[in-house]
């Protein structure tokens, strides 16, 4: 749902998607071909939020702000199922592992990896492609090329995953049975650890 908040609507790529059971109010400006997944409250109320091309703010994410300060996803940052973003900017590429925290005025590098259930404190600079991790957060070690092209391919199929759901995403009433020929779904993408494993 996207709601007009003391004067100020949402601006919204025509290609991107925003699930209509997320929550985009206010201040707020998505690019193109950027995924908004349900349960997602993205509250510019009391600042600005900038989601750049080819983002995706996956279920139940949270972005929001301090009043007067402005939250920045820059291109293909990648935000997993759970985590906050409070008053901070992502640079691009990043991953920011789900239920992750990022906390006000933090600086992400671009091309760095945020492990799942981080914390990063207040006012953190962390350095272009750094892999960190814990609570509190730490930078155990930097993200390797093989580390950043498995990561580019997974936002890459989020990338796709806006016009998918333009073109097939539709209300119905579920089957009561299984069908015998329901298809499998493809296994196109791996696991970091399944990939290292090659």
């Amino acid at each position: 749902m996207i709601y007009e908040f003391n004067g100020y609507i949402p601006v919204v790529h025509e290609s991107a998607f925003v699930h209509p059971q997320a929550t985009v109010t206010g201040n707020v400006i998505i690019g193109k071909n950027v995924y908004v997944g349900p349960g997602a409250a993205i509250r510019g109320d009391w600042g600005e939020i900038i989601i750049e091309d080819n983002c995706n703010v996956q279920e139940n994410c949270t972005i929001h702000m301090f009043p007067g300060t402005t939250v920045h996803l820059k291109e293909m940052a990648h935000i997993g199922h759970g985590a906050i973003i409070h008053g901070a900017t992502v640079g691009r590429n990043v991953l920011v592992g789900m239920n992750a925290v990022i906390m006000d005025r933090v600086e992400i590098g671009d091309e760095s990896v945020i492990g799942a259930l981080c914390f990063v404190r207040a006012d953190e600079q962390i350095p272009p492609r750094s892999v960190v991790v814990g609570n509190p957060h730490k930078i155990v070690k930097q993200v390797t090329d093989e580390m950043l092209s498995w990561k580019t391919e997974g936002t890459q199929i989020y990338m796709q995953l806006p016009a998918d759901c333009h073109s097939t995403l539709k209300a119905c009433e579920p089957l009561r049975e299984v069908p015998a020929n329901r298809q499998k779904q493809q296994a196109h993408y791996q696991t970091w650890n399944e990939r290292k494993g090659e």
